[in-house]
């Protein structure tokens, strides 16, 4: 039985990468029946796309996205910078999919902005190669934390997160999450917004932000990669989804196909895509 969701927002999905849990994925998202999806950024990872690695179920994830279009569902693609070669594509409509950089919507009477979060990211704007560096650092980190993660569940220990544990003990990285936040926040005020609904630094949050000029929530989707999360709106009320507390709920996934689309056609949609 799927659930029923008003809205659901993910980012940071990086398929196409060693670190993306596409399967895990495809089962949540075959788990639900969303009103609208939101896809808010990075979600094919074009940076470190490769033709020799872009498994099944990666497929698979892009196939039920597109499966959502085609039915009842609301589908927006907001790029950020993993996937910054669809920006030539924006303002793109196939059916229910349209492909943007941003989005401002009216949920229940609250003026709600959706954007991916690159803008405030200084090494993405002025310094691309290092910022396309990092990520591929980043993603050797994950690699190598999942054979890890192997090896302690075999062993019967808890996971390790490496990247989490970078984060919350450098100080800089606590500075840049705070300051992003803080950043996307103010100006969600000055805009008179009431929700503000970011991706980009992995990082899943809902807290409510005050300042002299007003107030507004701030909140962000997280990652597929470490975190598992989305975001969902239902019954007027935003939740934070993570995988790993309902996994237990979910079903192996389903093998939905779209009518006379092959997993080598579709492949070759996100080559042409991809540049």
């Amino acid at each position: 039985m799927k659930r029923n969701v008003e809205l659901v927002v993910i980012s940071d999905v990086h398929l196409g990468t060693y670190g993306c849990k596409a399967k895990e994925l495809l089962k949540y998202l075959n788990s639900i029946q969303p009103k609208t999806l939101v896809l808010n950024g990075d979600i094919i990872d074009v940076w470190q796309f490769k033709k020799s690695y872009f498994p099944k179920p990666h497929l698979r994830v892009i196939k039920k996205i597109l499966s959502f279009a085609t039915k009842n569902t609301e589908v927006y693609y907001i790029t950020g910078n993993h996937d910054e070669m669809f920006r030539k594509f924006t303002d793109f409509e196939l059916g229910k999919l349209k492909v943007c950089n941003k989005i401002c919507l009216d949920i229940d009477q609250k003026k709600t902005w959706i954007f991916h979060g690159d803008v405030f990211d200084a090494s993405v704007q002025h310094s691309k190669w290092i910022a396309k560096l990092g990520g591929k650092g980043y993603d050797l980190l994950i690699i190598i934390n999942n054979i890890v993660n192997w090896f302690l569940e075999k062993m019967g220990k808890e996971k390790y997160s490496f990247s989490k544990k970078i984060k919350n003990n450098v100080k800089k990285a606590v500075k840049y999450i705070g300051d992003f936040e803080m950043t996307a926040s103010e100006l969600a005020i000055d805009n008179h917004y009431d929700y503000v609904i970011c991706g980009h630094i992995h990082q899943p949050q809902i807290r409510d932000v005050v300042n002299k000029k007003g107030s507004c929530t701030y909140l962000n989707s997280g990652d597929w990669i470490e975190n598992l999360s989305a975001l969902e709106y239902h019954d007027h009320q935003w939740k934070i989804f993570y995988y790993d507390d309902h996994k237990h709920l979910l079903k192996d996934d389903e093998a939905e196909e779209i009518q006379n689309m092959n997993h080598s056609e579709l492949m070759k949609i996100v080559t042409n895509f991809s540049g």
